[in-house]
Parts: structure tokens; C-alpha cells; sequence
């Protein structure tokens, strides 16, 4: 028969052991985690505000505290370069990079070459206006006037292929910056960017708001890694949806692009599956992140 007075302590005993042993068992797993060689990808580092030059040194931007903010999330240390963009897909496919933490527009030709996360934000071809002038509400209002846009971007094609058939005519910059100048001086009447690219100047130049989305143009910019990476890219993904949930990747969004997300934004949209839904190597399997 056991003793009474044991009986009375057995269970305060039994708490404190199990309260001691939840610390040894979970050191296992960050240990392991904090074992693991630093997670390597690579920025644009001139594509502000994603990734651009500190006075210091280094770069800084959204990209560059979003995937910091993912390796913490997975307990992992990530070492993020900068170098020319066209250079990124070679120099991951050749095994110099993990995956690329610069923003990459999902299409269905880049699709089947790797494998994409879900998206964590929507890039879509945005005007900016001079504050005071009337709003874009349609291409029409583009007729007769003069369009801005960066020399050689996507924006500058997409206006010569479309100059003649709305009417208005092309200016093009060697700088998103001047492009957005010429604008509040009055030699454009409207910047066409990017929407993260143009929402960011209006938050930092009073005279400069943004305006009119061409929403026909919207995709994920998402993280590619090459092929055969899917454990690592679900990892990614996990941490990416953990930090959509407790609200990290909108507040990120608010601090560098000027204005709050809204609750359809893919800064706060967990997409069902792994990677991008419709596109090549899509997973559909449905999953919980695990946080």
C-alpha cells in the first residue's frame, strides 16, 4: 500500500519533472536548427525599396527584412548578397544560392525552370499622379498627354506597345527617381512603375500620389529556388505563412510601402497548397502552418 504522505507529493513531483524536461526536449530541434549552415540567397541591390544601399554598408529595404525576418522564424542564420538581377537565376541554378530573396514575378514561362512559395506580396503595373491633378479613371484620360517611365523596365515596354492605341506619349529615364521628377515638375502627367515602387515614392514626396492600377497586370512576387529544393521550400513557405498570420509581413508592408494592406493583400492571404496555385509544380496537398 503506498503511503499517504507519498501519494500527496507524487503529482507536484511528476509537474515539476515534466516542466523541467519540456526545455531538454525542445533543445534538440534548435540545436539542430542553429547546427545548420546559414541559409544563402541573394538581393537586387539597387531596387529600392526591396533592396538598396545603406550609408553604412550593406543593404536594407522590404526583401531584406522579410527573409531575415523568415530565417528567424525557421531558427536559421541567412547571409542575403546583392548583385545584378539578371545574374541571380544563373548563380542559384549553378548552386551559389539556396534561393533568391529578391522580388520575382511568377509567370507560366518561369514556372516549370523552378520552384516558387506562394506569393507574399502582389506586384501590378501602378500610375503615379502630381497631387492636385485629376485622377486616372481609365487609359482614355491618357490621350494627349505624356507618360514617364524607368528606361528599359517592363513599364517602358508595355507604354511603347501601347502609346499609339491610347494616344499619349513616352518619356523614358534612366532612373525610376527621374521618372518620378518629371512628374511633380510638370514635364509628365503621369509615372508609370511598379505598385510597391510608386506607393513608395508617394510616401516620401508629398507632391507625387499614387493613382490608377492596371489590375489585369497583377502576379505573386514570390521566392524561387531551383529544382529538386521542395523540403526547403515548404520550410520557407511555413515561416512565410507564420509571418503572415501574426501580422509581421503587413506591418512590413505598411513601414516600407507607405499605406496598411488590406485583408485580401497577399501580405495577409495564407494560399492553400505549397507555391503558387495554377502554376508548374504547384503542390495542392492541403497543410497547416505549423508556427
Amino acid at each position: 500500500m503506498s503511503s499517504p504522505i507519498l501519494a500527496r507529493f507524487a503529482a507536484p513531483l511528476a509537474l515539476a519533472a515534466a516542466v523541467l524536461l519540456a526545455p531538454a526536449l525542445a533543445r534538440p530541434a534548435a540545436a539542430q536548427a542553429a547546427a545548420q549552415p546559414p541559409l544563402r540567397c541573394a538581393v537586387d541591390g539597387t531596387f529600392a525599396p526591396h533592396a538598396f544601399p545603406r550609408l553604412e554598408g550593406g543593404v536594407q529595404g522590404f526583401n531584406v527584412d522579410l527573409f531575415r525576418a523568415i530565417a528567424r522564424q525557421m531558427g536559421r542564420e541567412i547571409v542575403i548578397d546583392s548583385a545584378t538581377f539578371s545574374g541571380l537565376v544563373p548563380a542559384m541554378n549553378a548552386g551559389r544560392y539556396d534561393f533568391l530573396c529578391a522580388p520575382t514575378t511568377v509567370t507560366a514561362e518561369r514556372a516549370p525552370n523552378m520552384l516558387f512559395t506562394e506569393g507574399y506580396l502582389y506586384t501590378e503595373y501602378q500610375f503615379g499622379i502630381r497631387r492636385g491633378t485629376p485622377p486616372i479613371t481609365s487609359l482614355e484620360d491618357l490621350r494627349g498627354k505624356s507618360l514617364s517611365v524607368n528606361k528599359g523596365s517592363n513599364y517602358d515596354s508595355w507604354a511603347k506597345d501601347n502609346a499609339e492605341r491610347y494616344g499619349f506619349t513616352v518619356q523614358a529615364y534612366d532612373t525610376q527617381p527621374d521618372a518620378v521628377q518629371a512628374v511633380i515638375s510638370g514635364r509628365a502627367y503621369a509615372n508609370l512603375a511598379g505598385n510597391t515602387v510608386v506607393r513608395y515614392a508617394a510616401s516620401r514626396q508629398r507632391q507625387f500620389i499614387a493613382d490608377y492600377v492596371l489590375t489585369e497586370t497583377r502576379a505573386h512576387w514570390s521566392a524561387p529556388f531551383p529544382l529538386g529544393a521542395e523540403a526547403l521550400r515548404a520550410q520557407v513557405e511555413n515561416a512565410l505563412e507564420c509571418l503572415k498570420k501574426d501580422g509581421t509581413v503587413a506591418r512590413l508592408s505598411a513601414q516600407w510601402f507607405g499605406d496598411t494592406p488590406g485583408p485580401d493583400s497577399a501580405e495577409n492571404t495564407v494560399f492553400p497548397g505549397t507555391g503558387v496555385p495554377g502554376m508548374p509544380h504547384y503542390d495542392p496537398t492541403p497543410r497547416e502552418p505549423r508556427c
